[in-house]
């Protein structure tokens, strides 16, 4: 199937038919524990993973679905399994699930207890393994592999493996288990696309391997009670392999045991006959030697795959450079080092660009101050030109071009997948990163670069919080004011209160907003050298918008207000505007309009705000309650009317005038608040 973008041309394989809605595929993630199960659900659940007990038991299961490519997958995280064989009590309801799911055999009729789980039975087992103990899960393999379903070999820690100089030949493993044997490192993320991309191939194409039959003395030994065991009122009461049941009534197991007795109580004695025959001829109990034999094919399977010293390229600075961005702790110190220096482009590189562009142009065009009303719109449109220019060209573009080479490069994809677990606490997935940190130059380009890349809950709530992610027009206030007149801690305290609104909306649109969509199996490319052609094609396909939508409201907002102001509807703007600057938040009445205007470019509303006062030295007329008053509610209320009309279009009307109430009722509860612990530190008797 080909998609076309103004961009690029991709092609994408579509297999036919697509696994999703009733024919989603069902995986379950099995393993010992230990072996790094819970790590691999976790990089590729949803924000909100089903949770529940297996029935009769205390141990908790997770689920979720797992969109993977054009197909999706249900993925239950099932409890740590130690042995299928010798099973303990918890154990036998995960066997149970493996086995029958929520389609209960006609041997389980008289028990009172639910199905063992609340779902179908897996299509497809992944087996997570902890490589660097995997003689031990191999055993578990060699059992597993006698459920009759396809599996997937998940070999995890192979960072470990590698560390420790030893080599496993996945493809020599693979071959002698007849499973596909797929590397990975869960907790780095590395592996985890291929390994659910083979988990769908290998679902499509219907196959399950054989079992791995014991020795063949005990074969020999089983045969006959093998065949007094192939009736078909048992295989129709039981739903189970044929070599599963019969190595664990071999073995001894006390619920198959049981249910043989309840349910076929005339042949028990042959039956039990026939297994104690078998056991006469070996040099063991029939239990410990299946035991004995499941361990040494076990070790057999080790020795043919583990090699000293890797066969590989020796480590690069790329294994190195992973090995440090995608640890989940030091992966979070380089994700802040690209936040600052995103930070160091918005502020120093694009404040350099901003003063040789936009100032130039104001300071060109500032004596052109014209009287006619033809005159004041002519004026009103250069103005919203300029303050066009201002957004795209210090701000937009240098922003979109870094961040755009930090994908290209593949930093990016790294830094969502480290970031993904803290995301997934608001109801959002790692990969919005990207545009949290595209929000920090201009709203705009970073809500379309949501809509291009989420839908539905997830698209709503990062849009909606992109909102308060202060840009660089409102960075420039809160530096301009909070810098000057209330220190560096007032400019700091802006910003961790911009963070903590961050968290706290995004847990309340989570709640309030229920519909969650599926994990994302989110895939770590090589690292390559950014293309320049294509990192400017695609610049381009990202700030189209501003042209297309932003420039005329821009230039008619401008207008509108240019001519508000020439037939002095100031005092009318200004009074009508009462109860929110002068009765809410006790502000100035004449700072009605430079509020108002704050709409349409958020720092030049600061330079009306010092001609409404008749002075840029604001604390002569403002307490520094006012004052810091004033700058949360311009920092957090209605972005900008360019952003409203991003969000109208990739959101709908409805969502977007939400979304501005939303911002102008926190704004307003902030401001109050502001005043309301002024008051309290008053009465206190606190400065």
């Amino acid at each position: 199937m080909k998609s076309t973008s103004p961009t690029t041309t991709h092609t994408v394989a579509v297999h036919h038919p697509l696994l999703r809605g009733a024919r989603r595929l069902r995986i379950a993630l099995v393993g010992l524990p230990g072996s790094g199960k819970t790590t691999l659900f976790d990089a590729v659940s949803s924000t909100a993973p089903q949770q529940g007990e297996l029935t009769d038991t205390h141990r908790v299961y997770r689920a979720c679905t797992v969109q993977i490519g054009l197909d999706e997958a249900s993925v239950v995280a099932l409890p740590s399994l130690s042995s299928v064989h010798h099973l303990q009590h918890d154990d036998l309801s995960t066997l149970k699930f493996l086995l029958w799911g929520n389609d209960r055999p006609p041997i389980t009729a008289h028990e009172s207890s639910a199905p063992p789980a609340p779902f179908e039975p897996p299509d497809l087992i992944i087996q997570v393994v902890d490589a660097t103990q995997l003689q031990s899960h191999l055993e578990l393999t060699l059992e597993l592999s006698q459920l009759g379903r396809p599996m997937v070999l998940a070999l995890n820690h192979m960072d470990t493996v590698r560390r420790k100089g030893l080599h496993i030949n996945q493809r020599a493993l693979g071959t002698l288990l007849g499973i596909p044997v797929v590397p990975i490192s869960a907790l780095l993320g590395q592996g985890i696309a291929e390994l659910f991309n083979t988990a769908v191939a290998t679902a499509r194409q219907g196959i399950c391997q054989l079992p791995q039959a014991p020795n063949r003395h005990i074969a020999n030994s089983l045969e006959p009670l093998s065949q007094a065991l192939t009736q078909p009122g048992i295989d129709t009461a039981f739903r189970v392999p044929h070599q599963l049941l019969l190595l664990l009534f071999a073995s001894g197991h006390a619920y198959f045991e049981r249910e043989l007795q309840e349910h076929f109580a005339a042949r028990m004695p042959d039956l039990q006959a026939l297994r104690e025959a078998a056991g006469q001829g070996l040099p063991r109990p029939l239990a410990e030697e299946i035991r004995a034999d499941g361990h040494h094919r076990a070790a057999t399977l080790y020795e043919a795959a583990m090699r000293p010293g890797p066969l590989e390229p020796e480590r690069n600075w790329r294994f190195w450079l992973d090995t440090f961005l995608l640890h989940p702790q030091w992966g979070l110190l380089a994700s802040l080092w690209v936040f600052a220096g995103v930070l160091f482009v918005v502020f120093e590189v694009s404040g350099w660009i901003d003063s040789q562009t936009t100032q130039r142009l104001i300071e060109a065009t500032s004596h052109w101050q014209p009287q006619t009303t033809l005159g004041v719109v002519e004026r009103a449109i250069l103005d919203g030109f300029i303050g066009l220019t201002g957004i795209v060209v210090p701000y937009m573009l240098p922003l979109l071009l870094l961040l755009i080479a930090l994908e290209e490069i593949g930093l990016m994809q790294r830094m969502a997948f480290v970031l993904d677990r803290g995301f997934h606490k608001i109801g959002l997935h790692g990969g919005v990163a990207v545009p949290f940190l595209l929000g920090l130059g201009c709203n705009v380009p970073a809500i379309s670069a949501v809509a291009r890349n989420s839908s539905g809950r997830e698209r709503l709530i990062a849009s909606v919080l992109i909102t308060f992610v202060p840009c660089s027009a409102r960075s420039a206030i809160i530096l301009a004011v909070a810098g000057k007149y209330l220190g560096v801690w007032g400019v700091l305290g802006v910003y961790a209160l911009t963070l903590l609104l961050l968290s706290a909306m995004g847990l309340l649109l989570s709640h309030q907003h229920r519909e969650v969509g599926p994990g994302q199996v989110q895939d770590i490319p090589p690292y390559t050298l950014p293309n320049w052609h294509a990192m400017l094609r695609e610049t381009w396909a990202r700030s189209s918008d501003v042209l297309t939508i932003v420039t005329p409201l821009l230039v008619g907002g401008s207008v509108v207000l240019a001519l508000l102001g020439h037939f002095g509807a100031d005092a009318t703007i200004n009074a009508l505007l009462t109860p929110l600057t002068s009765w809410w938040l006790d502000l100035p009445l004449v700072l009605g309009l430079p509020l108002l205007f704050g709409v349409l470019r958020k720092e030049l509303s600061l330079l009306m705000i010092f001609q409404a006062l008749g002075t840029q030295e604001i604390d002569a007329v403002l307490s520094t309650e006012q004052i810091l008053t004033l700058l949360v509610f311009i920092t957090f209320y209605v972005p900008c009317i360019s952003t409203f009309a991003v969000m109208n279009k990739t959101l709908g009307r409805a969502k977007a005038w939400f979304s501005v109430m939303l911002s102008v009722g926190v704004a307003m509860l902030l401001g109050a608040l502001v005043q309301i612990i002024h008051f309290l530190l008053v009465m206190a008797g606190l400065p």
